[in-house]
């Protein structure tokens, strides 16, 4: 299920910053990156790599050295759990697939995203937007693809449901 992502305060902070964390981005080199580790999710087992900054509430130094505007705007967020870039490389599908943690929000902000990249949670089909958020469930069924010819690059983070908040089943 997607949610509204402006019912969210850091999200506005987020998007009008995108330009800065795209900046960051740009600065990485492909050795940067990790596999995903979950293989199994990757239709080609291959495709979808990681640049992590916060893992679990626990900063990557190195990383966050890297991308020190990112890093801070990241670590403002309430709740934040795990923050990084997600990188799909060109004919890559992430394989429908549902989240673990319950008590979590997912939040995709678009920074590189050509046509013909998607994400179905449920059964609700959206494109990513440069500068724009996405907030889903993550533990309901979702699937991802990128049938261009350029990688796909979102800054991907959970963050913990506020209190409060009703999550619709």
């Amino acid at each position: 299920m997607y949610y509204d992502p402006h019912q969210f305060e850091f999200v506005d902070r987020l998007e009008s910053n995108w330009l800065v964390i795209k900046d960051e981005l740009s600065r990485l080199t492909a050795e940067d990156f990790v596999p995903y580790p979950e293989r199994y999710l990757l239709q080609k087992k291959t495709g979808w790599e990681i640049f992590g900054i916060y893992f679990l509430g626990v900063k990557i130094d190195i990383n966050c050295e890297l991308c020190p505007e990112t890093a801070k705007l990241v670590k403002s967020i309430p709740g934040m759990v795990t923050a990084g870039f997600s990188r799909l490389a060109p004919g890559a599908h992430i394989v429908p697939h549902s989240g673990k943690p319950s008590s979590v929000l997912r939040c995709h902000l678009g920074l590189s995203v050509p046509e013909k990249c998607a994400l179905r949670v449920s059964s609700d089909i959206k494109a990513w937007v440069n500068g724009e958020c996405l907030v889903f469930d993550d533990t309901s069924e979702h699937e991802a693809w990128n049938l261009s010819d350029r990688h796909r690059d979102i800054l991907l983070l959970d963050f913990k449901i506020p209190p409060g908040f009703a999550l619709e089943r």
